[in-house]
């Protein structure tokens, strides 16, 4: 099954997806996070947040915050939104939708749908299988 996932996964890490790196990784994190699945969370915010311009406080904000948090600008808040809206529902509503539509262009709106339902079943499998955490990554609680 590894060995089938490494393509797809090749491309959502890779240059050949339309998003770019920040963007990327609030998707990534926040689903993680919102997945409760503290190993990729780990495992990403070790090796990309500092890469991706994420501080702290947005770390924090992605892992126990929401999007009004302060630490978010507009566009970063569209994506924290998606990804919730998603989790909860399986869906994006009208409104969300036509505010995504104003800030990112088709195969980016396509991207950002993928690469959330991606990682949550990367989160899922890696959750449910019990992976341990990676020797120094970082923890829920470590950015309460």
């Amino acid at each position: 099954m590894t060995a089938a996932m490494q393509p797809w996964g090749r491309h959502q890490l890779g240059r050949s997806l339309s998003l770019g790196l920040r963007e990327r990784e609030i998707v990534i994190d926040r689903t993680c996070a919102r997945c409760g699945c503290e190993y990729e969370w780990g495992v990403h915010v070790a090796f990309f947040a500092a890469r991706a311009g994420l501080d702290a406080a947005q770390i924090s904000s992605l892992t126990h915050g929401g999007p009004a948090d302060p630490c978010w600008e507009e566009r970063d808040r569209l994506l924290l939104r998606l990804v919730d809206e998603l989790h909860d529902s399986s869906d994006v509503g009208d409104l969300l939708w036509e505010e995504l539509d104003e800030q990112f262009d088709h195969a980016q709106l396509l991207d950002l749908l993928l690469l959330c339902g991606w990682y949550h079943a990367i989160s899922f499998t890696a959750r449910a299988a019990r992976v341990p955490l990676e020797d120094g990554a970082p923890t829920f609680d470590s950015v309460g």
